[in-house]
C-alpha cells in the first residue's frame, strides 16, 4: 500500500473509482462482448451469474433480478404472503425491508435488535409473534445486517414453532457465514440479495438475486420476475418485470472472482480498527455507550466464530455528539453516514399506522448513536490510520 502525507489524506466513505482502476483491463472485454452479442436480456451471462452464485452460496438454485428489494418483493410473493398477513421482521434495516412487506397488503411485525450485532432480537422476536394471532403470521424475516449473520438458530426455532417459513434479507450479507459455517442465503426458504453498487458484490447499477435450495419454489420466482410468464406469452399468475439485464450479470460474474479477497480486506481494515478503538480505551458494543469512565467510542461485536464481512463498519457515539463527530470527520475529508437515522417505525409513511411493533428502544438508540467510516478493501495504510486516529481524537475531546 502505497504511504503519503497525513495533511493531504482524503477518505471518502467508499472508493468505487479505485476498485475500477484494478479490474479494468477484466470487465471492459466481457463488456464489450455482451455488446457484440446484442443479448441484453437473460442468456448466458445471467444464467452462468446464477450458477455461480448459487455454488457461492452453498445452495441448489439462484435467481436473478432487477434490485434486492425486488428480490424480497419476489420471494414473499412466491411464498404467497398478501392481505391481512403479518412478516417479521427487525425494526432497524434499510426501508425495502419493511416496504417490500407493505406493498403486498401485508402488516411488517416490527422488532427489536439486539444492540451489540445491530441484527433482530430472538426473544424481541418470540414476544412480537406471540402479539398477534397465530393464524395471521406467514413469514419471518432476519435481516444479516452489516455484513453478519443473525441468530439464525433461535429464528429457525421459531419458524418451525410457527410453521413458517425464514426468508433471508442478505442485501448486505453475501459470504458472510453463522456460527456454524453456514453460508447467507442458505438458511431459509430464500435468500435476498442485492447488487447495488456500494455492495461488496456491486453492480454498474441495481441487481438482486435470490437463493433456494427449493427447485420448485425458484421456478415460481424465475415466473413471477418475468411478468408470471412461461413459455412467452403465456401466463400463470401475475408477475413484475424484474429481469438482471447481462450487462450487469457479466461484470459481477468478473467482481464475484474477486470477492472473498475483497472481503478479507475488509475484515483486516476491522480488525485494524478495533485494536486502536480498544487501545484507545474505547470497547466494542457489547458495553453500552456511556459519556463517562472509558472512550464514550463502540466498535462492531462480531459473533464468535462467524464470519462478517463488513458490508460497513458502524461504531456507536452518544447521541448528543453524533452530529458533531460527523461535521469534524468530514472537515478531516473523512466520509461517514448514517444507517440508518430512523428506525422503521418511525418513518412518515407509517405515521399512524398500527405495525403492532413493541419496545423498539435499541432500534431507536441505534438510529441515534451509530457512524458508519470508511471499510473498503483499497484504503492505504495512511488512509485507514488517519481514519481511525482522527476518530478517536474527536471523541476523546467531546
Amino acid at each position: 500500500m502505497h504511504t503519503s502525507s497525513k495533511a493531504t489524506i482524503e477518505v471518502p466513505l467508499l472508493d468505487l473509482r479505485a476498485q475500477y482502476d484494478t479490474l479494468r483491463a477484466e470487465i471492459e472485454p466481457v463488456v464489450k462482448d455482451v455488446i457484440e452479442s446484442q443479448w441484453f436480456i437473460g442468456g448466458p451471462q445471467v444464467s452462468g451469474l446464477e450458477e455461480e452464485i448459487a455454488r457461492y452460496c452453498t445452495v441448489s438454485h439462484a435467481v436473478g433480478c432487477a434490485s434486492g428489494s425486488d428480490a424480497i418483493t419476489l420471494a414473499l410473493q412466491a411464498l404467497d404472503v398478501g392481505p391481512g398477513d403479518f412478516v417479521a421482521c427487525p425494526d432497524y434495516s434499510f426501508f425495502s425491508t419493511a416496504g417490500s412487506i407493505w406493498r403486498l397488503g401485508a402488516r411488517p411485525l416490527l422488532v427489536d435488535i439486539d444492540p451489540s450485532t445491530y441484527n433482530i432480537d430472538p426473544d424481541a422476536l418470540e414476544a412480537a409473534l406471540a402479539s398477534v394471532p397465530r393464524d395471521r403470521i406467514k413469514a419471518i424475516m432476519p435481516v444479516h445486517l452489516f455484513g453478519q449473520c443473525c441468530d439464525m438458530d433461535r429464528v429457525a426455532e421459531l419458524a418451525t414453532h410457527y410453521g413458517v417459513p425464514i426468508i433471508e434479507d442478505a442485501a448486505q450479507a453475501i459470504g458472510s457465514e453463522d456460527v456454524h459455517g453456514r453460508r447467507a442465503g442458505s438458511m431459509g426458504a430464500a435468500g435476498c440479495f442485492s447488487f447495488f453498487p456500494s455492495k461488496n458484490l456491486g453492480g454498474f447499477g441495481d441487481g438482486g438475486i435470490l437463493t433456494f435450495n427449493d427447485e420448485s419454489l425458484a421456478q415460481r420466482c424465475a415466473r413471477l420476475r418475468n411478468h408470471g410468464m412461461e413459455p412467452k406469452y403465456y401466463h400463470h399468475e401475475v408477475g413484475e418485470n424484474s429481469r438482471l439485464d447481462a450487462l450487469q450479470a457479466a461484470v459481477l460474474r468478473v467482481k464475484l472472482r474477486h470477492l472473498d479477497d475483497w472481503s478479507e480486506g475488509r475484515r483486516d481494515n476491522a480488525r485494524f480498527y478495533d485494536a486502536q478503538i480498544a487501545a484507545a480505551g474505547g470497547c466494542s458494543s457489547r458495553t453500552p455507550i456511556s459519556e463517562s469512565g472509558d472512550l464514550p467510542l463502540r466498535f462492531p461485536h462480531p459473533a464468535e466464530h462467524g464470519r462478517h464481512i463488513y458490508n460497513q463498519y458502524v461504531v456507536r457515539v452518544p447521541a448528543k455528539h453524533r452530529d458533531g463527530v460527523r461535521a469534524r470527520m468530514a472537515e478531516a475529508k473523512i466520509g461517514t453516514e448514517i444507517y440508518y437515522p430512523l428506525p422503521l417505525h418511525s418513518q412518515a409513511c407509517f405515521e399512524g399506522v398500527e405495525l403492532q411493533g413493541r419496545g423498539l428502544t435499541a432500534a431507536t438508540n441505534a438510529s441515534a448513536e451509530t457512524i458508519a467510516i470508511p471499510i473498503y478493501p483499497d484504503m492505504s495504510d495512511d488512509q485507514r490510520a488517519h481514519v481511525v486516529e482522527t476518530l478517536v481524537s474527536i471523541v476523546r475531546s467531546i
